[in-house]
């Protein structure tokens, strides 16, 4: 029996991980709520491990707020950097391989073309470079780790994201303004969640960084459009295209991972 714990399974991704996986007899999910397990908290981590042995460790914990990590960069790196730290350690320590979860941002947006895991990183606003500073822990400490960047994760049932911000705010009728400054590739937490289980846990794909999206670059436009048209709605709202957009956060122009 394959024994795999979930960290930040209150989040998008980790309810949708446990949809995913419900039902699976022959691998055994233990699913941790950040208000449960704190990864930040290297006691808390290293009392959790020394209670059970798990083969992996599925980081779905992070501080995935752009705008307020600006504000609170100290918080940022706690989760991303200093949690994904002690993750690092632990796991290395009880020999679990960890699968963690990463993000476009920790590229700057200036290439013309998709970026491949060969591409330089260079993050131009804290959540990047949180996220980026996880990453180097990780390298540095667990050889047995799987970094997996995504970008524009988003669900349709869990969570606060920009798809179900569009479709919320078009079934309540508002005017919608979204900017097509950004080009990216959308990734739905399914596709991501089963990426996981069948690539990396089942197949156990050599150790390394990877790129996982749903492979279609768009705009934040383009992908509203998208959203309007399969809800059936794109006649009933009124979608402006947004040339003035502006966040405290510095964002990459583009984000297609390849």
């Amino acid at each position: 029996m394959v024994k795999v714990v979930v960290t930040g399974s209150d989040g998008q991704l980790g309810k949708t991980f446990a949809e995913v996986v419900s039902g699976l007899d022959f691998i055994s999910f233990d699913f941790k709520k950040s208000k449960e397990l704190d990864i930040a908290d290297g006691d808390q981590l290293q009392d959790t491990f020394e209670n059970e042995h798990y083969d992996f460790c599925i980081n779905c914990a992070a501080y995935t707020n752009v705008e307020q990590a600006e504000k609170s960069p100290d918080l940022a790196y706690q989760v991303n950097a200093k949690g994904v730290k002690n993750l690092a350690e632990v796991c290395k320590k009880h020999h679990t391989t960890l699968i963690h979860i990463s993000t476009d941002y920790v590229f700057d947006g200036k290439k013309d073309s998709g970026y491949t895991v060969e591409d330089k990183t260079n993050p131009i606003n804290v959540y990047g470079k949180s996220k980026l500073a996880g990453e180097k822990f990780i390298q540095q400490i667990q050889p047995n780790h799987y970094i997996i960047r995504t970008s524009w994760l988003y669900s349709k049932k869990y969570g606060h994201n920009f798809y179900r911000t569009i479709l919320n705010k078009a079934l309540a009728g508002e005017d919608l303004y979204v900017t097509d400054a950004q080009t990216g590739c959308p990734t739905n937490a399914e596709s991501l969640a089963k990426f996981i289980l069948n690539e990396i846990v089942l197949e156990e794909k050599p150790f390394g960084t990877y790129h996982f999206t749903d492979g279609k670059p768009m705009t934040w436009h383009d992908f509203a459009e998208q959203i309007l048209k399969e809800s059936g709605l794109t006649d009933k709202v009124n979608l402006v295209l947004d040339s003035n957009y502006r966040t405290l956060a510095k964002r990459p122009n583009n984000s297609v991972l390849l």
